[in-house]
């Protein structure tokens, strides 16, 4: 049993799966929302070990950190949660850029360019956290625990402190993931836009069960 705490920022679909399959793998957990209330049903359906607080209730509570909230929402969270209540935190980014439109011929749009992502505005937000990207390229039905015929697939992370990444890489093992560290904080320019690849089957034929994996000789 593990000693850290997660304390999960985000009460949507991938939210609620971070945090239950944190509960499942033996880590004590919060899950925060404006309206911690409705999270009652989430809580007895998760088990011993799951909490529900305020968002920011939730920041104080957790030694990592899952911000799982959507994009266009998630510099404004993190700059509500203060810079300070972040500083020296773990935190693993799942975000991703997609803009409030439909997605052209299956194809989503994003707020952000190619030169800057969205992590890294977040990490500019909260300049001493220790921000992660991962579980940002795969549906929540995946996120936990994947079984697929290819064996474990590859999750991408980037971010500037390799102890951090580590700790990350420790999470992703024990959830069932390959873990491919692509660098710094640079590397998101690139890891975010494998959501728009990942949704356009999804989008196009319905196919949403699906991961990435990395092959090497």
């Amino acid at each position: 049993m593990t000693t850290k705490k997660i304390g999960v920022i985000g009460s949507g679909i991938v939210g609620q799966t971070l945090a239950a399959g944190f509960v499942k793998h033996g880590f004590a957990t919060m899950i925060g929302s404006r309206e911690p209330a409705k999270l009652a049903g989430w809580a007895a359906a998760a088990g011993h070990g799951a909490r529900t607080g305020t968002r920011q209730e939730t920041a104080r509570f957790g030694d990592i950190l899952v911000l799982a909230v959507k994009g266009t929402a998630a510099v404004d969270a993190v700059h509500t949660l203060g810079a300070e209540t972040l500083a020296g935190k773990v935190v693993v980014d799942t975000t991703n850029p997609i803009a409030d439109a439909p997605p052209d011929n299956g194809v989503l749009s994003f707020f952000t360019s190619l030169d800057d992502s969205l992590m890294e505005r977040l990490q500019r937000t909260a300049p001493h956290g220790r921000f992660v990207k991962a579980f940002s390229c795969v549906g929540s039905a995946l996120m936990v625990d994947p079984s697929l015929a290819g064996g474990p697939p590859t999750m991408f992370i980037c971010g500037n402190d390799a102890a951090a990444k580590a700790e990350v890489t420790g999470i992703l093992t024990r959830f069932g993931w390959e873990s491919e560290d692509l660098g710094a904080i640079e590397a998101a320019r690139a890891i975010e836009p494998l959501c728009i690849l990942w949704c356009i089957p999804g989008f196009l034929r319905n196919d949403w069960v699906h991961a990435f994996k990395l092959l090497r000789p």
